[in-house]
């Protein structure tokens, strides 16, 4: 049996085609979506979930070497890790809320797959991390199906990271594959998100249109200028179709954390002196909330952070503002503090204004935010979609007849505001802005695998 897969960074969620309709599969409390986030009592404990308790064994030396180390410092720690343990979605999330102080959370792993210069360990890592999530998945739409499902289509941008170019996403895919065929998958195959996006919207046609399709996910900005009509729905091979492609790391997850670094860090000491009167450095307020940036997490949670932080609160004018940063540290809040800035985003699309509560445990920073200030906090991310936009028409050489817009950050009018900016005259459209990529996703492995 044949499923669509889209590993988002927000979320998960899988549909199959039944009798000729895409229908999505429940994950959670009848909801067709999981949560992208994964919660054990440690790192390495993800390993071990794998083989201890799923039997999935290491895809590499590497990855044997991981789950010996993982094993032996599991049990320098007492701990036996149990099938219990590892949770997903907002179990994981309320568990990391609950006590942050004792347990490892990942959220949105997908945003890590194509960074550069990383250990080979620590890729194996990231490939038992997806692995476990995509096993999850996979467990749950068996259970819902009464089915075995051995064939999957996984969505995947246009570019994994920006700056890594074709090597990031050749690491990128590649892990993904290994991780879903650790998982249980026996054919795997792979379509861009903007594309399975279009062929959800074609299946609404009834001529034949050049279609703009804007994907905003959580991680990634997505463009493809596609040639459609209902005389292409049953075909495979759609090359004279694809008329240009263009993506760029850059997301919702990019909104909230430029929200959260901007209107929030402010409160953490952002923009404040010491007692010198020299201005603090802004890049330990950076890597505090870039949430997508492996290297950026690393630096802020390190030792050598927390010891420079504490020296910082010493020579600071307002060193309670540095203290609740030095508190963001040692409970490993970022999470959270991006959490916030993600619901005033979304609130702020439809309201003037909203004010965030970001619970730091021993106090409650309230701050007030105006829609305008939103909006200028989110320039430079908003001015990036719009070069993409601009890049896509230059590459297709031809005016789109409609412009269709989906991904989840795609809801805010403010992404409307600039697509209409760069083809005023085009009309848009809209379809679920959630499951579009993965129901066109279910279609495509209706085509490759029946």
């Amino acid at each position: 049996m044949a499923i669509g897969f889209d590993f988002g960074t927000s979320n998960c969620s899988v549909a199959h085609v039944i009798n000729g309709h895409v229908q999505t599969i429940p994950l959670s409390d009848n909801e067709s979506f999981i949560l992208s986030a994964l919660c054990a009592p440690t790192r390495e404990s993800v390993s071990e979930y794998l083989f201890s308790c799923l039997d999935i064994l290491p895809g590499s030396s590497v990855g044997e070497e991981v789950l010996r180390n993982a094993i032996a410092e599991n049990r320098a720690e007492g701990l036996n890790i149990q099938l219990g343990d590892v949770l997903f979605g907002n179990q994981a999330l309320d568990l990391y809320l609950e006590d942050p102080d004792f347990v490892y959370y990942v959220k949105s792993p997908k945003s890590f797959l194509g960074t550069q210069q990383l250990r080979e360990t620590q890729l194996a890592l990231f490939e038992n991390i997806v692995c476990a999530m995509m096993a999850n998945v996979k467990s749950r739409a068996e259970v819902y199906l009464e089915r075995d499902i051995s064939e999957t289509v996984i969505g995947r941008p246009i570019n994994f990271n920006t700056l890594g170019g074709e090597k990031s996403n050749i690491q990128a895919e590649g892990i993904l594959r290994r991780a879903a065929s650790r998982a249980g998958f026996k054919h795997i195959e792979f379509q861009f998100e903007p594309v399975a996006a279009g062929l959800d919207f074609e299946s609404t046609l009834t001529s034949e249109k050049n279609v703009l399709v804007v994907d905003i996910g959580g991680g990634t900005s997505d463009c493809s200028l596609i040639r459609m009509g209902p005389e292409w729905l049953e075909k495979k091979d759609r090359a004279e179709t694809l008329l240009a492609h263009a993506g760029k790391s850059v997301g919702g997850n990019n909104l909230d954390i430029a929200i959260a670094f901007q209107r929030f860090m402010p409160e953490f000491g952002k923009e404040t002196d010491f007692k010198s009167g020299k201005v603090i450095p802004t890049m330990t307020f950076w890597d505090a909330v870039a949430t997508n940036d492996v290297n950026a997490q690393r630096s802020f949670y390190s030792y050598q952070n927390l010891d420079a932080l504490n020296r910082i609160r010493m020579d600071a004018k307002h060193p309670e503002k540095i203290e609740r940063l030095i508190q963001v540290h040692k409970k490993a809040l970022g999470h959270m503090v991006v959490g916030e800035s993600e619901k005033a985003k979304i609130a702020l699309s439809n309201q003037s204004d909203y004010t965030a509560n970001i619970n730091l445990l021993s106090e409650t920073v309230d701050i007030h935010l105006l829609s305008e200030q939103m909006e200028k906090s989110i320039a430079e991310p908003m001015r990036q979609i719009k070069g993409l936009i601009e890049e896509i028409l230059l590459q297709g050489e031809v005016t789109p007849d409609v412009v269709y817009i989906t991904g989840g950050s795609a809801r805010s009018p403010i992404v409307r505001k600039v697509v209409e900016s760069v083809l005023p005259d085009i009309p848009i459209v809209s379809g679920n802005f959630l499951s579009s990529v993965t129901e066109g996703l279910a279609r495509w492995a209706n085509l490759c695998f029946r």
